[in-house]
């Protein structure tokens, strides 16, 4: 239906809107905007102002959450995800038209304000701006900038962060071993960048399921934050690295002078590799900008505690040398699309424990129904008479020596010290997958949720070890989907 349809709709429930009805209407008028875009490249800006309104008309923060949630999860993403040219483009045309938006709002009144001190007055500002960075060549960073302090802005995501803020931080290390290094991002980042790795975190946090104005809002926090690091540096003593972050809105909202400033465009240009990881794109951008020409796989910087009761725990499950301990994680952040339904967890963890000399531990996952889940595999086993424990991170030692599956409530750097003491690592697309390979443990991801094959060469894991996906069509074929002949896949991937 064209805009007005849906307006009329809007201007019926705008005086009182309930939750379903705002839902069902924002999701429709972003699926509108989405088909009329795949269908003919139309940018119709209408869909895009009603899905404002939707998200900062209401009294109540839930309500402008779900229209907020329609916008990002429904176009944004999609935009985002196919790594295309052309959505590059939209995306930041939408951008643009959002920040407009919302600057002319009462509650908008600090970033308009931010935004005129950059000397970007309109919409038309903002997105000549960030097209002319992402259309412009790389460039050579100034001879004359000896940085003292070097700001990297986190990707937001854990997985993100370790595939791409990761490598980084590590050429920056080695190109400017005199600069302090500060990330900038959630405070988990600290379970994966400890100390050891001579990276300071500050913590910002980036409202991921909150309304449009927290969302931009981060950005003004950003920018204070950006000043107050700088402050009495110099124009010539400091560095500040985009990685594409969610904390600039993907490069959209600026942050410091552009001979200061560099940012990575993920999707690529012309030069970088069509089909590398993200990894590689990301070395490739570094090596344009510091003039060199060097590969530096992800890494991650893991607490020395964490990994020593990793080690007493493959020590005590493992006494004889061919025993085998594999590492899963079989979370997917909330999207279902990356699940292979059924039985097929529970299928091949069985699987699994059929193999002599094997021990297998199961992340216990975040939330209710990744906890069910996993308490289902685990009630599955012991049906089978396999002996099963479930245990803290904190009460590894004491778990049973005979244990075959074991699961474990823990955080993220606790589950990458137990995968650093695995002998393989398996799970679906995640935070784990990279966390595996960036610790060089053979990885194997079950990735599903995507029939973009960009989008999974460019999210693949990378590390200096075996890492290699199975494919599984879980939007067209998900009722069609075998899932003996999926675990075998893995099994002979595994036996390579």
């Amino acid at each position: 239906m064209r805009p007005a349809y849906y307006r009329e709709q809007w201007e019926q429930i705008k005086p009182s809107p309930s939750a379903e009805d705002l839902k069902s209407l924002s999701q429709r008028v972003a699926s509108a905007f989405v088909d009329r875009y795949f269908y003919s490249d139309e940018y119709n800006q209408e869909y895009i102002q009603l899905l404002c309104e939707m998200a900062t008309s209401n009294a109540e923060p839930e309500l402008n959450q779900l229209a907020a949630k329609s916008l990002f999860g429904i176009v944004i993403e999609r935009l985002c995800d196919d790594f295309e040219e052309l959505q590059t483009e939209t995306y930041n045309r939408l951008i643009s038209q959002v920040a407009g938006y919302l600057r002319a709002l009462p509650q908008g009144q600090q970033l308009d304000e931010r935004l005129q001190r950059f000397h970007l007055h309109s919409e038309d500002q903002l997105y000549q701006r960030v097209e002319a960075m992402r259309l412009t060549p790389d460039s050579v960073l100034p001879a004359d900038i000896e940085p003292r302090k070097i700001l990297i802005l986190s990707r937001v995501t854990i997985g993100a962060d370790v595939a791409v803020t990761s490598v980084i931080c590590q050429r920056l290390a080695q190109a400017f071993p005199q600069a302090e290094l500060v990330v900038l991002g959630n405070d988990k980042l600290r379970q994966i960048m400890t100390p050891a790795s001579g990276i300071r975190i500050r913590e910002l946090h980036y409202a991921r399921h909150g309304g449009l104005v927290e969302r931009f809002n981060t950005w003004l926090d950003l920018v204070a934050d950006v000043e107050a690091e700088l402050q009495g540096l110099s124009a010539n003593e400091y560095l500040v690295f985009d990685p594409d972050s969610r904390l600039t809105q993907l490069g959209v909202l600026p942050l410091v002078a552009d001979r200061n400033y560099r940012f990575f465009n993920s999707r690529g240009k012309q030069g970088y590799p069509v089909k590398g990881s993200i990894s590689a794109l990301c070395n490739t951008w570094l090596n344009n900008v510091l003039g060199d020409n060097n590969f530096n796989y992800p890494r991650v910087w893991l607490n020395e505690a964490c990994l020593n009761t990793a080690a007493s725990l493959r020590q005590q499950l493992c006494q004889h040398p061919a025993h085998r301990l594999i590492t899963l994680n079989l979370g997917v952040g909330g999207n279902q699309r990356k699940r292979v339904a059924g039985d097929f967890e529970a299928d091949l963890v069985l699987s699994l424990l059929q193999e002599s000399n094997t021990t297998v531990i199961l992340d216990m996952g975040f939330g209710d129904e990744e906890q069910q889940r996993s308490t289902y595999i685990l009630d599955a086993a012991r049906k089978q008479g396999i002996t099963t424990h479930t245990t803290a991170f904190d009460s590894l030692t004491q778990v049973p020596p005979h244990t075959a599956l074991l699961g474990v409530e823990c955080n993220v750097g606790e589950i990458g010290a137990l995968i650093s003491h695995s002998d393989e690592f398996i799970g679906y697309d995640s935070a784990c997958q990279h966390i595996g390979a960036a610790l060089g443990i053979p990885t194997y991801t079950i990735f599903a949720g995507t029939s973009n094959a960009r989008f999974i060469r460019r999210w693949h894991a990378s590390g200096p070890n075996t890492s290699e996906i199975v494919y599984v069509d879980t939007l067209s074929r998900e009722h069609e989907i075998d899932t003996v002949e999926l675990i075998q896949r893995l099994h002979e991937l595994r036996r390579e």
